[in-house]
């Protein structure tokens, strides 16, 4: 049977199913194969003792170890000795006996829950030749528990060196399980430091000892915490700088960093995110949990992508942007705050690193039926109906540069079929009609189910959020025409900027890069035949398209909206704000009751001086400060789309 290829796919890589083999071979013979990883440089991989030892006689822990002895008078040995205890728990003991097992276990279960495992080529084949020449650090996006893992698995398949994953501590107080993620790379750390500078010491210098040596990959995740959303977080410096110092003080020629995009046809989590999006606490991880969970092996979830991108070179990112003289002012080995320059530098490559991953994102034909179906949500569509626009979205979104995984050798009615089947739980078809199952509607509904629907719809909202990227700078330029004063370019500009600073909390938007997304925005609403220019002024003509961009971020907007017109009294209270305005039969409004959209939105207005938090006797009071401005900005707005 002939092999189809996606042709947006191919244009940017070739993809390989590495799950076919091991369904047509030995799992065991794929666990024990000989395995010879290149390495670094030839440099023999050292052991785990020796690696401790270098950390604990490197001259900034003895400098810090002093310092802190001098101003705590606490006696050095002492210190030392906590040192080396911290290190004793936070330290990875890689074993390849372990390493096998995972590799068996793994494709066992792999096998149960994905139909494929797809990898660009190309793209191991770049990492391969940059772990020879540089040290590098692998930088997943983060979506599921499965990321670290699937990075490994992956790495083991295609003979490279496994990576030293940075991991929580939540994982090591997981019984049996801990250990052996520790035997197979992982090294743990705290959530938080907090001011602790012999843990902050002890830390980064195992991560930099690690790098300048070239003893393997390591693995990070830029956004610090799985996105629960499926939007892309904030990045957190604190590694990052890390990894960079190497460099910045010339104890390596050169960083490569790689950015990784793993995609999911169906996450795993998506029932218990958008619970935890809802405000039902976490789980904690544990043993017992992990093997109550093996049900989910008899559950079908569908293909995952895995692109490896270009490995970035620090050395090239950094030219002419960070003066690497001032690190030579004092010895390296005295710690060091980064510099204003540094700290900026660094800020602008992870949100570049970040943007790369997001734009690496496979998108899957549900992604654009769940956009569908929000925007419908209380009538549905009809099943013809729904399948005309998703090939219509499909164009748009291809037009629009997005990276989109639809098997054109396939009807549109069959891939739309086979998507519905995928996510039964999300969706009903009944005479015809596809809608999301949300049970019961326009009737007196219980507090149960009403958090039912609620996670039904964050469920699909977190599918559609994976294409929001595609759609977001094109958005943001229709909304500016819009609210602008006048339809006058250099109008429209001011009224992007200031929209686009309002939703930096929420979306992936580099500093800096206001103009490049603005031209970005006019490239693509032009190239599509939705923008019309005429003696300097803009119009968006394509509704259709309008629809679209007003579902990118209208909730954002009306948390905002809702924040003026109910200010919450304390500190987190938002929700109450979003009860006021989510009744039974304004389905659509369940995705205000998002802690993470709210989180977002208060972050936002807080940062523009919309609202003030007091610290008063009892929590935190959030009077408004309405800037009216932005008040009518944003319901102008809401008035126009909701």
């Amino acid at each position: 049977m002939p092999v189809h290829r996606d042709p947006m796919l191919k244009k940017r890589d070739d993809f390989e199913d590495i799950l076919e083999e091991r369904r047509n071979s030995s799992d065991l013979r794929y666990a024990l194969k000989c395995y010879t990883p290149v390495v670094y440089k030839g440099v023999t991989p050292n052991a785990a003792s020796l690696l401790k030892t270098t950390v604990l006689q490197s001259d900034q822990l003895h400098y810090v170890v002093d310092q802190l002895s001098k101003e705590t008078g606490v006696a050095a040995d002492v210190i030392q000795e906590e040192a080396s205890a911290i290190l004793e728990e936070m330290a990875h003991r890689q074993q390849l006996s372990t390493v096998r097992f995972f590799a068996f276990t793994l494709s066992k279960a792999f096998k149960a829950l994905f139909r494929s495992i797809h990898v660009n080529e190309e793209g191991i084949q770049r990492l391969q030749q940059a772990i020879q020449e540089h040290p590098v650090v692998l930088l997943p996006s983060h979506r599921s528990y499965m990321d670290f893992l699937l990075m490994s698995y992956i790495l083991y398949t295609y003979d490279l060196v496994l990576p030293v994953i940075a991991a929580g501590m939540d994982f090591m107080g997981m019984k049996f399980v801990g250990e052996m993620l520790r035997m197979s790379g992982a090294f743990f750390i705290r959530r938080s430091f907090g001011g602790d500078k012999l843990y902050w010491t002890v830390f980064s210098e195992y991560v930099k000892t690690m790098l300048r040596n070239g003893m393997a990959p390591v693995e990070f995740f830029l956004e610090g915490t799985r996105s629960r959303t499926s939007k892309s977080l904030t990045p957190k410096l604190g590694l990052l700088n890390i990894v960079m110092d190497p460099f910045f003080k010339g104890e390596v020629f050169d960083v490569s960093l790689v950015p990784v995009s793993i995609s999911y046809e169906r996450i795993l989590e998506e029932t218990l995110y958008a619970r935890e999006l809802l405000g039902v606490p976490k789980p904690k991880e544990s043993t017992s949990g992990l093997f109550k969970a093996r049900k989910v092996l008899s559950e079908d979830y569908g293909s995952i992508h895995v692109y490896f991108g270009q490995p970035v070179s620090v050395r090239s990112l950094a030219q002419g942007k960070v003066n690497r003289c001032h690190f030579n002012l004092m010895p390296r080995h005295i710690p060091r705050r980064p510099s204003d320059e540094t700290q900026c530098f660094v800020n602008d490559s992870a949100y570049s690193l970040v943007r790369a991953q997001e734009e690496n994102m496979v998108l899957k034909p549900w992604v654009l039926l769940a956009s569908l179906l929000l925007q419908n949500q209380s009538q549905g569509l009809l099943l013809d109906e729904l399948t005309e626009q998703a090939v219509w979205l499909r164009g748009l979104s291809r037009e629009y540069g997005a990276f989109l995984n639809w098997p054109d050798h396939m009807a549109p009615s069959e891939v739309v079929s086979s998507s519905l089947s995928l996510h039964r739980d999300l969706v009903k078809i009944s005479g015809g009609r596809v809608q999301l199952a949300l049970g019961g509607q326009g009737v007196p509904i219980t507090e149960e189910e009403l958090m039912n629907q609620a996670v039904v719809v964050l469920s699909c909202t977190s599918y559609r959020n994976q294409a929001l990227h595609v759609f977001l700078r094109p958005a943001l330029l229709a909304s500016a025409i819009h609210i602008a004063t006048s339809a006058k370019k250099e109008e429209v500009y001011n009224s992007f900027s200031f929209l686009r600073n309002m939703l930096s909390n929420e979306f992936i938007l580099c500093p800096g890069a206001t103009l490049q997304d603005f031209e970005e925005a006019c490239y693509l609403l032009g190239k599509t035949g939705a923008l019309q220019m005429s003696q300097q002024e803009m119009q968006v003509t394509d509704s259709g398209q309008k629809t679209v961009f007003s579902h990118t971020f209208g909730p954002f907007l009306i948390i905002c909206a809702s924040v003026f017109s109910h200010p919450p009294t304390k500190c987190g209270n938002c929700v109450c704000v979003c009860v006021c305005v989510c009744t039974p039969g304004s389905l659509r409004y369940y995705e205000l009751l998002s802690s993470d959209l709210q989180k977002n939105a208060l972050a936002a207005l807080l940062r523009l001086g919309a609202i003030r938090k007091i610290k008063v006797y009892v929590g935190f009071l959030h009077p408004c400060v309405p800037e009216w401005n932005l008040h009518s900005h944003i319901n102008r707005l809401i008035n126009s789309n909701y």
